[in-house]
This record gives structure tokens, C-alpha cells and sequence, in this order.
């Protein structure tokens, strides 16, 4: 661990400007899921508990450095305040001595920094605007981690910078489970394409004992032995990819775990007639038929792997986890890993893209060591990839 927490900081009167990711989404002026507003709460709390004032900043939609009404974070404002059970000053434009005048015990939040061209850019200049406003820069904001922006990465160069209760608890889950897992290490990889999960593929099949392949994902890598699986989804063009990532895993000693059955079906609906196929190199299925989810006995090939698991990884569904009958696979797996975990035989951690839909509708999410609600930040993390508003807190 090269970084610093809220522990390592004298907080006490000093204005703390701390990233956060409050990027909600909204349904008719109102948020509608505050998960990210309740997950930056303890960071807050122990910033005024120290004696600090906390000066937030975050993005919120795509402005493209312009002002667009519909994107201020005013319209998160009641949610935060009800989460903090105070007051919360909004400031549209900051000025440092107007905030170091602010009482003891405010909370600030400053509209949304992608109002200003000079954030995506990483322009120094808005850089040190921003470490004006502060005396100590703190980022929780994980998920915004993976971009080299003026308030993710400029700043924290100016200022004396740590990490938020959120993100060290994002950055020690991740430590645990890839940088130094206890071993056997396994991970599931799931979702509709190869191509979007290439390096994901390429850096774990060189870090894991056991890779379990599902989704639209192992239908491409089945094709890639023979298979012919009709209407499935497939992507012919990464096929040979396939190939080379499984070699790349008999080199390394990674087990890859591919569908031995499936749940077919013609049509693509909920409670669709389905049938339970065989699946290998030898398969061949008429033109319409589709794979939509891992059958038994292959939910019970990855129910037996993660018996021998200490930590798994897990990223994207099995199968077509939206529809029924069609999320049997990732309900039994998912239940099974949180079962697990549970009993304190497996460290779980779970993140990106459909991820935590899929376990939250299998109704484990609760049960796993840690749930990242980052996307593309958790997807880079596994890809090995140095992110640069980590980096910039070891500075």
C-alpha cells in the first residue's frame, strides 16, 4: 500500500477537497438510486469528526466543458443532505476565501467540474485552481480513477493527498484479490463480448489457477473448438483470439472452465421453451437456436471449482440473467460464492458493467467480501492497467 488514508492526515481545520462519484441517476428531477450518495457518507463524516471541512467535487453527465442546466448537481443536494442529515452548501462558483470563512462543520459542494473545458483536459492551470480551494486533497471517488482529469489526478500533485474511506476500501479489496490473493485465486468472466474483455483475458489467464468463461463470451470461445451453435451470440472475428488466450492458459497452468450443456432456445423472451443441450467441439445446432444460459451440469462443474477456491474474482453473468428462465446459472453460482464467502472459507469480489444487476437479482450481492459499483475503473484495475488517479496519491 504506496497511498495515505484520512488516518494519515491532520484534518483539523484544513478545508478537504475530496473527489467523490455522485454521478446518480435521475427520474424526473429525483434521484433515484442513492447508492453512491450512501457510499461516500463515512468518508464525510470522519472529515468533520477530525475537525476538517469537506469541499466536494464531481462530475455529473457529459457537459463537455459547457454549462447545461440539466446537469448541475444541485438536483443531488436533497439526497446528500438526507444522507448526511445536514445542510450542504452548494456553490456554483468557487472562491477560496468565501470557503475559508465557512463555519466549522459545513459541508460543501461545489457544481458539477465538467462544466470547465479544463477537466477532461487536465489543464494545470484549472489544476491549481482547484488546490486553492483546499489545504488537503482526498479522492474516493474509484470509479473516476482510470481518468488523468484536473480533479482525479492534476491536483493531487499540489496538494498532500489521500484516499477516502471508499476508495481504500475499493484499492484493499482489489490488493487482496489480484495483487496478493490468497491462492487457489479464480475468477468468473461473463458477459456478451470477447473483444470488449480481450486484455481482461490476456493479464488474468497469466494471474489465475481457475478461469470460469460464460455469457455471450464462451459461445465465441466454444465456436473457437468447433462448435456450431446457430442464431447464439458470437463473434467469428475472435475466434482465433479465443484460441490464444486458452494456449496462453495451458502455458501459465490456468484452468479454464467452459459450458459442457446449455439452455437453448429459439426465441429470446422470458419463459421462452428451452431445452438442455450438450456442449463441446462436436456441437452443432440448427440456425435459430440460441445458448442463452449454463445448464446443470455445468453450473455444477463451477460450483465444485469454487469449492477449492480462497479468492475469487467476479466480473459479468453466465447467461442472459435479465430473462427467466435464462438466470438460472447466475442466481445458482453467485448464491454459491456468497455461501461461501459467508462461511469464511472465500474472499469474493465482484464489479463492473451488468456485474452487480446480475447479483443483486440473485439476491447475493450481501453476501460478497466486496461489491465495486466502478465500471470501467474496476475493469482497467483487472486488466493490470495503471490508473492514473491512483498513481497520482503515491506521488
Amino acid at each position: 500500500m504506496g497511498w495515505k488514508t484520512l488516518d494519515d492526515m491532520d484534518l483539523s481545520g484544513k478545508r478537504v477537497l475530496v473527489r467523490v462519484d455522485i454521478n446518480v441517476p435521475v427520474e424526473a428531477g429525483v434521484v433515484s438510486d442513492t447508492t453512491r450518495i450512501d457510499r461516500i457518507v463515512p468518508t464525510i463524516k470522519d472529515i468533520l469528526s477530525g475537525g476538517g471541512t469537506p469541499v466536494l467535487m464531481a462530475h455529473f453527465g457529459r457537459p463537455k466543458g459547457k454549462y447545461i442546466p440539466e446537469m448541475s448537481l444541485r438536483v443531488t443536494l436533497p439526497s446528500l443532505e438526507k444522507a448526511l442529515g445536514q445542510e450542504v452548501v452548494f456553490v456554483e462558483r468557487p472562491d477560496p476565501a468565501a470557503l475559508k470563512a465557512l463555519p466549522a462543520g459545513s459541508v460543501v459542494l461545489l457544481e458539477n467540474t465538467r462544466f470547465a473545458a479544463g477537466e477532461e483536459a487536465n489543464d494545470p492551470t484549472m489544476s491549481r485552481f482547484l488546490a486553492s480551494l483546499g489545504d488537503i486533497y482526498c479522492n474516493d471517488a474509484f470509479s473516476a480513477a482510470h481518468r488523468a482529469h484536473a480533479s482525479t489526478e492534476g491536483v493531487a500533485h499540489l496538494l498532500p493527498s489521500c484516499a477516502g474511506r471508499l476508495m481504500q476500501a475499493e484499492l484493499s479489496a482489489l490488493e487482496k484479490a489480484l495483487s496478493h490473493p490468497q491462492r487457489p485465486v479464480g475468477a468468473v468472466v461473463g458477459g456478451a463480448k470477447v473483444s470488449s474483455k480481450i486484455a481482461l483475458l490476456e493479464n488474468l489467464v497469466a494471474r489465475l489457477d481457475v478461469l470460469v468463461i460464460g455469457g455471450g463470451m464462451a459461445n465465441t470461445f466454444l465456436a473457437a473448438q468447433g462448435a456450431q451453435l446457430g442464431a447464439s451470440l458470437q463473434e467469428p472475428d475472435f475466434m482465433d483470439t479465443a484460441k490464444s488466450i486458452m494456449a496462453r492458459a495451458d502455458e501459465t497452468g490456468c484452468r479454464i472452465i467452459l459450458p459442457v450443456d446449455g439452455l437453448v432456445a429459439r426465441d429470446f423472451k422470458t419463459g421462452a421453451a428451452h431445452e438442455i443441450v450438450p456442449l463441446g467441439p462436436e456441437t452443432v445446432l440448427e440456425a435459430d437456436q440460441m445458448v442463452l444460459d449454463a445448464g446443470p451440469l455445468s453450473v455444477k462443474i463451477v460450483l465444485g471449482s469454487f469449492a477449492d477456491l480462497k479468492t475469487l474474482i467476479w466480473n459479468g453473468p453466465l447467461g442472459a440473467f435479465e430473462i427467466a428462465p435464462f438466470d438460472q446459472g447466475t442466481n445458482a453460482a453467485a448464491a454459491e460464492a456468497a455461501r461461501l464467502t459467508q462461511a469464511g472459507s472465500l474472499i469474493s469480489v465482484a464489479g463492473g458493467g451488468d456485474t452487480v444487476a446480475a447479483l443483486n437479482q440473485a439476491n447475493a450481492a450481501d453476501g460478497f467480501t466486496y461489491i465495486s459499483t466502478a465500471g470501467g475503473a474496476f475493469l482497467e484495475w483487472m486488466e493490470g492497467k495503471e490508473l492514473p488517479g491512483v498513481v497520482a496519491l503515491m506521488s
